[in-house]
């Protein structure tokens, strides 16, 4: 399994790491983006198997990065790691195409809900 990891935070992405590998196991390959661009280029040469992406970040933010990525590849599964948890930031971030929403800071329950729900664990 391929999983990339879009924050522009080095250490949102170490926790997010660290809480993937707790739950699956080491058996998984991870990617890493530090900007919205990074992700949208490293899903199109990597075609990992789930996204998970902040909103803000810089370059292009999570909420285009998202829509781009579902332009480019309809079936791409999106989940939005993020402290924004107003309605309007989740609800837009549906509207692009993101399948699930994880509040910051990342935990292993609640990553682990999410990962049941898409059926990886």
């Amino acid at each position: 399994m391929k999983l990339l990891i879009s924050d522009d935070s080095r250490m949102a992405r170490k926790m997010m790491k660290k809480s993937i590998q707790d739950i699956i196991g080491e058996d998984i390959e991870l990617l890493e983006a530090n900007n919205g661009q990074e992700a949208i280029d490293i899903y199109k040469e990597e075609k990992p198997d789930i996204c998970f992406m902040d909103l803000t970040m810089p370059v292009i933010d999570g909420f285009e990065a998202t829509r781009k990525i579902k332009t480019y590849d309809k079936s791409a599964k999106i989940i939005i790691v993020s402290a924004d948890i107003q309605e309007g930031s989740v609800e837009k971030a549906r509207t692009n195409g993101a399948l699930g929403f994880i509040k910051k800071p990342i935990n292993a329950a609640n990553l682990s809900v999410m990962l049941e729900k898409l059926g990886l664990k």
